[in-house]
């Protein structure tokens, strides 16, 4: 029972209402911080539909990332595959966070947002090559040039031609793959940290 208290009651608590009074301190009022937008705004609740799916996605990456690194023992022929799950559920919960409040387009330069990102991806490939290569190698790369071809879209949008409605279907829709292909990877070396666990257990 403390066990439980101190691991789940406790923090919800604790974030529940740091996080009032923080935006309470900001200028919002109690109904702007706890009702959903689609209320407030009076529109249908399926405003923003995919761009919220897509949230989605980038955590439930994180959370099975997370997960699987909870159940890998902290030992030495484990340390590489828990490292990976924990780098992947970290940036996963990194793109969740600036999908989810829009921080490269309204807080940090865009520039700067995908330098760090190309960064991040390239980092772990260089680290994790072998495994990456051994588990999926083709799921990661497939991720990482969907995502590419979206920040592409963005970056090439307004020296084009097209509508800017429909360089959005593009946009959005490689990010949207892109999301679902590193879930799919995220799925991938969780299931294969577990089969190693398993086979070194018997």
């Amino acid at each position: 029972m403390f066990r439980f208290i101190l691991l789940a009651l406790l923090p919800a608590a604790l974030f529940y209402i740091v996080s009032i009074l923080t935006l309470k301190g900001a200028g919002f009022n109690l109904v702007e911080i706890l009702r959903d937008p689609a209320q407030q705004s009076e529109k249908s609740s399926f405003l923003g539909f995919l761009s919220n799916i897509g949230v989605w996605i980038w955590v439930s990456s994180a959370a099975i990332c997370f997960f699987a690194a909870a159940t890998v023992r902290d030992t030495k022929s484990n340390s590489k595959r828990k490292e990976l799950l924990l780098l992947v559920g970290t940036f996963s919960l990194l793109l969740a966070v600036d999908d989810l409040f829009l921080i490269h387009d309204r807080y940090i330069n865009e520039y700067l947002c995908y330098a760090v990102y190309a960064f991040l991806a390239l980092a772990l490939m260089a680290r994790h090559y072998r495994t990456i290569a051994e588990i999926d190698g083709f799921a990661f790369l497939a991720a990482g040039s969907l995502l590419a071809s979206s920040i592409m879209t963005d970056l090439i949008q307004d020296h084009i031609t097209l509508r800017y409605s429909y360089s959005q279907v593009f946009e959005e829709g490689f990010k949207f793959m892109g999301a679902a292909a590193w879930l799919y990877f995220s799925f991938r070396i969780a299931a294969d940290s577990k089969r190693a666990v398993t086979e070194k257990s018997r």
